[in-house]
């Protein structure tokens, strides 16, 4: 590693005016198990000169609900806090299936949602689960604060469309109230700590018997993890069964783009989005009707 400088922001404000005083070369660092593994193999896309510890921020650490505005995480909040608060437990289960799988438990106390999100690799596991729950993003930079929806947030590979003077400071999840479900499933080839080969997230709003609303989102098959629209199409306004589910599932299969790697082939990937956006709808379904 080269020799790079170490700031502790206390405040916003503070961490934003070293960032944009830095002419580009500062990073701001919540949790860092992405961005110190980064800067140690000199990946040249994170190229620093100063690191930003942002993680004693009290807005960056905020984990909040109500009934109104829903759940704040602060981007710096760890996954345990996350997967251990009872307000996720009882409102937002569902988020407990990626955070407590990003990493190991030692990576689940330093790592976070934010940081996650701010990484932007195509297989982030926190993306497609925010996304399904509608999340938005609140950014701090000079000039002020502004919203973006969670699913605009990943441009390409490790880019994002937050400028190099500014922070995420946290992610709002609305309310889901009643008939809400959702679930975040992948298919890895080990048991732990891989990367996913596909990861789907997805959300159903259930009302007399049909689907009101929905989100399906994938990971790992896109240079970003994508949105699929006509998924939602395909189960908004439908009877609850099998049939939307599987046009559904088919949609999401028919909208991936992934390459081969090691990992798995073209056709494999796709094969896994149709079978785990079916799987992750049904226990989404199950989660709205009452199931745990």
């Amino acid at each position: 590693m080269k020799w790079i400088d170490y700031e502790n922001a206390k405040t916003v404000d503070e961490a934003i005016k070293i960032l944009s005083q830095s002419g580009g070369k500062a990073r701001p660092m919540a949790g860092g198990t992405d961005l110190i593994v980064q800067l140690r193999v000199k990946d040249p896309r994170v190229d620093a000169d100063i690191v930003v510890n942002i993680k004693d921020i009290p807005e960056l650490n905020e984990l909040s609900y109500s009934a109104e505005k829903g759940l704040t995480i602060g981007a710096a909040v760890p996954c345990y806090k996350i997967y251990n608060d009872d307000n996720v437990i009882n409102h937002y289960p569902a988020l407990i299936d990626s955070a407590s799988l990003i990493g190991g438990t030692q990576i689940q106390g330093r790592a976070s949602l934010g940081g996650n999100l701010c990484n932007a690799a195509p297989s982030g596991d926190s993306i497609p689960n925010l996304v399904a729950h509608n999340g938005v993003a609140t950014l701090a930079g000079p000039n002020g604060t502004r919203e973006v929806a969670v699913e605009d947030i990943c441009t390409g590979p490790r880019q994002t469309c937050i400028e190099k003077d500014e922070i995420l400071v946290s992610i709002n999840l609305p309310n889901p109230g009643e008939g809400f479900g959702a679930n975040y499933i992948r298919f890895i080839p080990r048991n732990e700590m891989d990367i996913a080969v596909v990861g789907a997230g997805v959300s159903v709003n259930i009302a007399s018997g049909k689907f009101t609303a929905a989100k399906v989102s994938l990971a790992s098959v896109a240079p970003t993890p994508i949105s699929v629209p006509d998924a939602i199409s395909a189960l908004v306004g439908q009877s609850v069964g099998e049939g939307p589910i599987q046009n559904a599932a088919n949609a999401a299969k028919a909208a991936a783009k992934p390459i081969s790697d090691m990992r798995g082939t073209i056709e494999y990937r796709k094969h896994l989005c149709e079978v785990l956006t079916r799987r992750a709808l049904n226990t989404a379904v199950d989660r709205a009707q009452g199931g745990k």
